[in-house]
């Protein structure tokens, strides 16, 4: 029974510790000042858990078609460029006033010394992709588009970034180009 009480008492001094430190506003949260390392680690595999555990059922189309690649790129140039940047691009005023930083899509890996291809994994990369794409992430600048864009555009998006670090910046200039017939949609 000592011991119970012991761990209620523990437990209650904890919580009010934690909550103490809440509402002290003592944790710098702006983003040009990073987080600790623990705070970090945590964010970070918290994030990544729930991205693996949610797009794990995912179905992948075939990825390979050229339309998807040529639809796809104009929406990352408008939507995306900002942010994740396009090749011979390592940085905006966007990318660097982020915290966290966006991934550089147009490098092999996230552009951020991490890799979360899963040892090569294409599928669970492109899973990966498509639900961030789609859902967002909390607290990162990083929005939903699937609240404005069907799978369909999503995927298209997806099939661009599997190409997009192998693009040259000429390359890139040419697929990212809308032409004149298509409409500029609305984001």
């Amino acid at each position: 029974m000592k011991i119970i009480k012991m761990i209620v008492l523990l437990s209650a001094i904890g919580v009010l510790g934690v909550a103490g430190f809440i509402y002290s506003g003592l944790y710098p949260i702006g983003a040009d000042v990073p987080h600790n390392a623990v705070t970090y680690w945590v964010l970070e595999t918290l994030r990544e858990r729930s991205i693996k555990r949610a797009a794990s059922d995912i179905n992948v189309p075939d990825l390979s078609d050229p339309e998807l690649l040529l639809s796809g790129g104009p929406d990352y140039n408008e939507m995306c460029l900002e942010c994740h940047l396009k090749p011979g691009k390592n940085k905006s005023d966007m990318s660097v006033g982020l915290y966290p930083s966006p991934p550089n899509l147009s490098q092999d890996g996230d552009g951020n010394d991490h890799n979360h291809d899963e040892h090569g994994d294409e599928k669970y990369t492109a899973q990966r992709q498509f639900w961030i794409i789609k859902h967002g992430i909390k607290a990162s600048g990083m929005p939903a588009w699937g609240e404005t864009h069907d799978d369909q555009r999503i995927w298209a998006m997806v099939a661009f970034l599997q190409k997009l670090p192998r693009l040259t910046p000429e390359q890139y200039q040419i697929i990212t180009a809308r032409s004149d017939g298509e409409n500029n949609h609305s984001h």
